[in-house]
């Protein structure tokens, strides 16, 4: 199994943080710790007070007086030489010196071992039961601890949270809920898979939409020619005569010129839906890109006016394909035109337009919502002489999507539909 970047930025953050954690609470136990060997509940400066006061005395006398000391404070003060403490064995237990005093705590109990200056006489105190400022930290340290688990728990809940959801959405989407979409995710991390599975999400419902609208399509727009073609079949085994008999004839290859070209448009629309073909972005002269498809027109070419707005003819674009596109609106405008089309560039908000109108019936605003979609035609008998089989258009928005852009669709003021292309001048990579 491949382990993805999330997976060790996690790894990665947790592992680096508890090291942190771990080393800042062991100095500052360790400085805490040091800091009782100041005042380990006064023990030191006990000593250390006592060790004073003895060196004021004669040392004949040192023995008694620590003896005396002890029993007056209920403590176990004892004189010994350097030699006895050096050969205790102090191997399970825990040191901390500082300067002449040294203290060994094991378990709940404590020793210290103060060294009498300029002598070879060591005061002893101990075993006595440990201080309680240690114990104080270790709670700290467990808080510190809790802390810090807060911290993490706080950090993954939204992780959680967010993987859950999107265990919700697959669950559904797997259902056949292909509706289903996952919430925003709220970790950054969980965020891009959120994404990627919206955009599959989104990316399967087209297509399964896309197979649907096929489908009936498909199923109407065969049926037809035939049907014809079969009628026309049988009628001609029962005629005679050779000019009704021709009339057949040309009906039957009309029909096999239609589904031809049907099967033709299909082709070329499930080419464009199911991968994005390898394009090719150069700055392109838009203007010359506009006048030579107006004039691939020619019989028309009276009736389109070109009106350039651009400051700069060049843009960037694929020149092949929005050729098409800009075929398909020219085309149509002359088509459901009367003998008047306007094609406009310009520049709005760094977008790049192309707008084509004409002065024909116009498109009512119920057919506007569908009007991109594959086999989409304004005519629901679907009559062949009043249009194609609904696929160009879609082929314009999957051309204009490709580049990060739109087709669009609304009333112009020549009294007829215009249709406009629109994407950013700067192509983001």
């Amino acid at each position: 199994m491949k382990l993805g970047r999330s997976f060790f930025n996690l790894y990665f953050f947790i592992i680096s943080t508890f090291i942190i954690f771990s080393w800042a609470l062991d100095e500052v136990w360790t400085s805490y710790l040091e800091q009782d060997i100041e005042s380990y509940t006064g023990y030191k400066t006990l000593m250390m007070a006592t060790g004073d006061y003895v060196q004021k005395h004669p040392e004949e006398d040192w023995e008694k007086i620590i003896a005396s000391a002890g029993k007056r404070w209920g403590l176990q003060l004892n004189l010994v030489s350097l030699a006895e403490v050096e050969a205790i064995d102090h191997s399970e237990h825990h040191v901390l010196s500082h300067s002449n005093a040294h203290i060994y705590h094991f378990d709940d109990q404590v020793v210290i071992h103060y060294l009498l200056e300029d002598s070879e006489s060591v005061i002893t105190l101990g075993p006595v039961k440990m201080p309680t400022r240690p114990r104080v930290k270790s709670t700290y340290r467990v808080l510190i601890l809790a802390t810090f688990g807060l911290v993490i728990f706080i950090w993954l809940w939204p992780m959680s949270r967010d993987l859950e959801q999107l265990k919700k959405a697959t669950r559904a989407f797997g259902q056949g809920q292909f509706d289903s979409k996952a919430p925003a995710a709220k970790s950054t991390m969980i965020a891009p898979m959120i994404a990627s599975f919206n955009m599959m999400a989104a990316r399967i419902r087209r297509l399964i939409e896309a197979h649907k609208e096929l489908t009936n399509a498909v199923s109407h727009e065969l049926r037809t020619p035939l049907a014809r073609t079969k009628f026309a079949l049988q009628m001609l085994g029962s005629i005679k005569d050779d000019e009704k008999r021709a009339k057949y004839e040309l009906q039957i290859k009309n029909d096999v010129c239609e589904l031809e070209e049907l099967i033709n448009e299909m082709l070329i629309y499930a080419a464009f839906d199911s991968d994005k073909p390898e394009l090719n972005f150069t700055r392109t002269n838009l203007s010359n890109l506009v006048t030579l498809q107006i004039a691939s027109h020619d019989q028309f070419v009276s009736s389109v006016e070109f009106v350039n707005k651009l400051p700069d003819d060049y843009v960037c674009c694929d020149s092949h394909f929005m050729d098409r596109a800009v075929n398909n609106f020219i085309s149509n405008a002359i088509k459901y035109g009367n003998d008047k089309v306007r094609v406009t560039l310009s520049l709005v908000d760094d977008q790049c337009n192309i707008c084509v109108e004409d002065n024909g019936d116009g498109v009512s605003d119920e057919f506007k919502q569908v009007i991109f979609d594959a086999f989409s035609r304004g005519d629901q008998s679907r009559n062949r002489e009043t249009g194609g089989f609904g696929l160009g258009l879609a082929i314009v928005a999957r051309i204009m999507e490709w580049h990060q852009g739109q087709a669009s669709i609304g009333d112009s003021e020549l009294g007829g539909a215009s249709f406009t292309l629109t994407w950013p001048v700067k192509l983001e990579s």
